[in-house]
């Protein structure tokens, strides 16, 4: 079974989420998958400095950032062809909310990046799973209706799910929400105080539901 990952850059605080993102990849190798990895070729928004948490005066690329967590082998988002992949999972990280779309600086009239829309609604549209995790089912509820989603417990969040138009159900670490009529499958991730232990099984579990839905 062969997956899309879609990533923001990388590092928490201003791309995607590493630990999710590389325990993604091995979920998906552990079960027998395989995975192509993909980003937007786009400035970030802007660079964090993660040692203490301080913006820095610099600019840095999407594309080439999230290549750090690919080892090179990765391709622009324009590439990607819905009908190649049999699922796309988005790892978490702050560069959902603030590369992929606006979401952490607009609140839920956030605006998604034209790519990562256009990514979005062809994978839905062909029917193909999507896996959401950490903050990454805010960028599906900017995009679609009516889907049940979960990025844990907080309820600033939640709520901007509702308001966005889909229902936000509470989970628990390593938890998931399954949406099988719209074949969604979310995961809370770092959303809640989680160990890596706790990011494996979340993201195992997405992939294992996303592997029951494709085969089935």
């Amino acid at each position: 079974m062969k997956f899309a990952i879609l990533l923001s850059g990388c590092g928490v605080f201003d791309g995607a989420e590493i630990h999710e993102s590389t325990m993604t990849m091995l979920a998906i190798v552990k079960n027998g998958g395989s995975y192509d990895i993909f980003a937007p070729d786009v400035t970030q928004h802007h660079v964090i400095n993660h040692l203490n948490g301080e913006e820095m005066d610099e600019k840095r690329n999407v594309l080439i950032e999230a290549a750090r967590i690919a080892r090179g082998n990765i391709q622009p988002l324009t590439d990607y062809r819905a009908e190649d992949y049999d699922a796309l999972i988005l790892p978490g990280g702050f560069g959902v909310a603030k590369n992929l779309s606006t979401y952490a600086f607009e609140g839920p009239g956030f605006k998604v990046d034209k790519v990562v829309e256009e990514a979005l609604r062809k994978t839905y549209e062909l029917k193909k799973p999507i896996g959401a995790l950490c903050i990454s089912p805010v960028l599906l509820a900017g995009v679609f209706k009516n889907l049940n989603l979960t990025i844990g417990n907080d309820q600033s969040t939640a709520n901007d799910i509702e308001k966005l138009g889909c229902i936000h159900i509470e989970s628990g670490k390593g938890e998931i929400v399954v949406d099988n009529a719209n074949r969604i499958v979310t995961n809370p991730c770092y959303m809640l105080d989680s160990t890596i232990a706790d990011i494996y099984d979340g993201a195992a579990n997405v992939v294992n539901a996303i592997m029951d839905m494709v085969n089935n």
